[in-house]
């Protein structure tokens, strides 16, 4: 299945003044993929001070950038593979691209070396690693050769020489624009988010949907009626919907035919309910038995920082809901432990985002106490506060005080939740490191919120 030329703007790479922009874990996979697949390339390498050494060590020989990125820069290059992290809309990047310089990237490398492969890509503000996850695991049990990958935690390239029946691919809203040809797009939910990459949130709505220009068979959430809307003009499929696979009586429910009790579904919440539906439908629309492949969800093991029960200690239930990085999840994260006591911990990297939408629906769903911390957290309390709420809040500063006033307020035997509503970058690097975190503060080992299965070909 690989082997397709190295392209980038209908061109070969080779021959061409290459820059590899960025340098985690997708950069290091493009500059491998280069010098298997095109030895006789030298690109140049830009990434930050603090990684210069482990370039050289990575790539010796290759010229070794840092410091002010300039359009100047940047325009020298006749192509440039950037990393998902990078903002597509810096203004020295669109300036080089003004000048002629083609920006390409891994996913889109990747897709231009697989133009036969059969690629389930799925999207979503939330919900889209879980529903990746499902799908894959569902492929699996009926013995299709998938490959799960992607924003999940494995970059495409690093699987460049595998062959397999089926491709999972989850994408962020960094990502889609980047996608091949597929034969099926998959988009789970559309919330407000990464304004700060995206500029805007119609660039955000924008970049998000683009995937499913490139797909053959689209697949939306039957609630949404902003995508239903967006996409009226074309076919698609629904799941959540009593036509197709749903949710109905403690069930889920293929039509009329009740398939798997909830009860038996190893993940808390009506959301995480419906995105297995959006993994089954997603399943039959690729051709394959659904129907027979649904007991295997009750195998399923979740990923981590999605609702992830980490266990009892000094008395009290800890769940670290760490991916959560909108309001609208930390109201999904409340609404699938109703009738349990629970403190929830909200607040992060502050991105500007709306917190009316949860305070108005916080109200209602009564948390035992609410503690706010990190960059935003000032915003919320005061938000919170403003609005009359009547419960308990505590406003702190770190995650470490949101814990320890969690532990002294909350009553024995109440779920303390992680489920911030807001990016880590005020404290952690990413959102798995502040859940990893968060675990040892709860008295866990920081390895028992950190493996996700099933990545890769299985």
């Amino acid at each position: 299945m690989a082997g397709g030329v190295l392209t980038a703007g209908g061109r070969p790479l080779t021959g061409r003044r290459v820059l590899v922009w960025g340098f985690g874990r997708e950069g290091r996979a493009v500059l491998d993929l280069l010098r298997r697949q095109a030895p006789t390339l030298q690109p140049a390498v830009l990434c930050s001070e603090s990684e210069v050494v482990a370039v050289q060590a990575f790539a010796p020989g290759l010229e070794v950038l840092s410091g002010a990125v300039t359009a100047d820069l940047l325009a020298s290059y006749e192509v440039i593979i950037k990393s998902p992290g990078i903002s597509a809309y810096i203004p020295a990047l669109l300036e080089a691209q003004r000048r002629g310089s083609v920006l390409t990237s891994g996913t889109a490398l990747w897709f231009g070396r697989h133009p036969e492969a059969r690629v389930v890509a799925v999207t979503g503000t939330k919900g889209k690693s879980t529903t990746s996850a499902m799908l894959a695991h569902l492929a699996r049990a009926l013995g299709v050769a998938t490959v799960l990958a992607g924003n999940i935690g494995l970059p495409l390239l690093e699987l460049d020489d595998l062959e397999a029946e089926l491709w999972v691919l989850e994408l962020s809203s960094f990502q889609t624009r980047e996608a091949g040809p597929l034969e099926l797009a998959v988009i789970v939910s559309l919330y407000e988010e990464h304004l700060d990459w995206h500029g805007s949130r119609q660039r955000y709505v924008d970049d998000k949907l683009a995937l499913a220009d490139q797909a053959r068979q689209l697949l939306l959430p039957a609630s949404s009626a902003v995508l239903q809307q967006r996409f009226s003009g074309r076919a698609v499929t629904s799941f959540g919907q009593s036509e197709g696979w749903h949710i109905r009586d403690g069930a889920i429910w293929r039509s009329g035919q009740p398939v798997l009790e909830l009860a038996l579904l190893p993940l808390q919440g009506l959301h995480n309910a419906l995105n297995a539906c959006a993994a089954l439908t997603a399943l039959e629309m690729m051709g394959y038995d659904a129907v027979a492949a649904a007991p295997a969800l009750a195998d399923f093991h979740p990923l981590p920082h999605r609702l992830q029960r980490l266990g009892r200690s000094d008395g009290f239930d800890w769940i670290n809901d760490s991916i959560c990085t909108t309001p609208e999840a930390t109201l999904a994260a409340l609404q699938s432990l109703q009738g349990q006591p629970v403190s929830v911990i909200v607040g992060g990297y502050d991105r500007g985002l709306d917190w009316s939408h949860f305070v108005i629906e916080v109200m209602g769903l009564a948390p035992e106490l609410i503690v706010t911390q990190g960059a935003n957290g000032p915003r919320i309390a005061a938000a919170l506060r403003e609005a009359g709420y009547p419960g308990p809040l505590s406003s702190v500063d770190t995650l470490d005080q949101a814990v320890a006033a969690a532990r002294r307020l909350s009553r024995p035997g109440t779920c303390i939740l992680l489920s911030p509503g807001a990016p880590s970058f005020d404290q952690f690097v990413d959102y798995a490191a502040r859940g990893r975190h968060f675990a040892q503060l709860a008295g866990f080992t920081a390895k028992s919120a950190s493996l996700i299965e099933g990545l890769g070909l299985s």
